[in-house]
């Protein structure tokens, strides 16, 4: 018989969370029992796995000696908090939130090797949607092109913020389609058809966000003086990211050689040339990223240009974290 693993998912409520418990379930993870974790607020409700309803609960009190593996998908204050506690109960931990600095990031296809290097029980992160995103589709690139620099704009699903996000944006939208006057709330000013040049607070000109993403691109790429520059800004969708990417590379671009890698490449869709990739008609839904517009740069033969279309919440999040679950399962615990 398979070896079972109880798991804990916390903030199970969560678009994240929820999408993570579908996946383990559609993945087939060798879950033996699945504890749901929530806040005061969410705790109670019912969610189904498996053909069960599981009771929500409160995750305040549980005890993390129960379970082998957690998810940490309820915001960074939650992690710091509990990641800790869950780790020293002997529980391998894989926070999604980014609150776990000493947590090593893991992208499977780019840098699985890492964490023969970590010991148990493991501490784990899935970082950053547009990292992991990023991270996978450059990992294949570099043996053949070296990577010096690395300009990223990403334009953010309003999920990024969570529920709260896809509520306001749904909201403002209603009120702006039946003339009604715009009071915002979880933003500073009207998201509903327009661009937000920054997400969070800044801190010397960058968000907390735009750190975390150059910081876990860097970790997990392992270049040795790899240059990352990273602006994100808000865009009026619900859920998908649209990256904007432009590479310096040690060697003029091979666009042939780069498409051939892109193609052999497990969970890439390359759209060929004339085409592109939109969140709406490709990503949302799909557990592969999709690539288009490569271009090599217009006064420079060394630097390649691209547009990637991911889903945030289900493959720049909830998949990258099961399948580092998956790996851990398979080779370490």
């Amino acid at each position: 018989m398979s070896k079972t693993f109880d798991i804990a998912v916390i903030g199970a409520t969560g678009t994240v969370g929820e999408t993570l418990v579908q996946l383990l379930e559609e993945r087939g993870f060798p879950v033996a029992t699945l504890h749901l974790l929530a806040g005061n607020a969410s705790a109670g409700q019912a969610m189904a796995f498996r053909g069960k309803n599981l009771r929500v609960r409160e995750l305040t009190d549980f005890d993390f000696a129960q379970v082998q593996l957690a998810f940490f998908a309820a915001g960074e204050d939650v992690s710091r908090q509990y990641g800790a506690r869950a780790h020293a109960a002997g529980c391998s931990v894989i926070d999604l939130s980014g609150g776990l600095e000493q947590a090593l990031p893991v992208v499977p296809e780019a840098n699985a090797e890492a964490l023969a290097g970590a010991n148990a029980p493991y501490l784990l992160a899935s970082p950053a949607p547009a990292a992991t995103a990023l991270a996978a589709v450059l990992a294949p690139l570099h043996s053949a092109l070296g990577l010096r620099r690395i300009t990223l704009t990403a334009a953010l699903a309003v999920s990024s913020l969570g529920r709260a996000g896809v509520s306001e944006l749904a909201r403002q939208t209603t009120e702006l389609l039946n003339m009604r006057p715009l009071e915002p709330q979880l933003f500073d000013r009207q998201i509903a058809f327009n661009l937000l040049a920054r997400i969070g607070e800044e801190e010397g000109g960058h968000a907390h966000l735009e750190r975390r993403i150059a910081a876990e691109l860097k970790q997990v790429l392992a270049v040795d003086g790899l240059k990352v520059a990273v602006t994100c800004c808000v865009a009026p969708v619900f859920f998908g990211d649209s990256l904007v990417v432009s590479v310096q590379t040690d060697e003029p671009v091979d666009l042939a050689a780069v498409a051939q890698r892109l193609e052999r490449q497990p969970g890439i869709e390359l759209v060929e040339s004339g085409d592109y990739p939109t969140v709406v008609g490709d990503a949302v839904g799909q557990d592969e990223l999709y690539v288009g517009r490569l271009r090599a740069g217009l006064d420079d033969p060394a630097e390649l240009n691209l547009w990637i279309a991911s889903d945030n919440v289900r493959k720049g999040s909830a998949l990258n974290a099961v399948q580092i679950g998956e790996l851990l399962i398979k080779h370490y615990l």
